[in-house]
């Protein structure tokens, strides 16, 4: 989807999204964010993508991983830094 390995759908006050963001900073992720507010056509391309029409919807690599609380659960589990490894970003 882009040279980032994470690409992020969001609005500018979504606490999920700011959320999602802080702990991929603290991975060191390079990510892509596209800000759907005001952008019913960004809006409608994220909806086609993803299936779903909330805030953040979230791709590691070509993996549509979900939102907030999926991208979290991935960090409990174990399994984020390595999707973010296989997507690209260097350690």
């Amino acid at each position: 989807m882009s040279t980032a390995p994470v690409t992020l759908y969001t609005t500018q006050w979504c606490p999920f999204c700011i959320r999602a963001k802080q702990l991929l900073d603290r991975k060191g992720a390079a990510y892509r964010e596209i800000s759907v507010d005001g952008q019913p056509e960004l809006r409608q391309e994220m909806m086609r993508k993803s299936g779903q029409f909330t805030v953040p919807q979230i791709w590691i690599g070509d993996r549509h991983v979900g939102g907030c609380d999926e991208l979290f659960a991935l960090e409990r589990a174990g399994q984020l830094d390595a999707l973010l490894r296989d997507a690209g970003q260097p350690d």
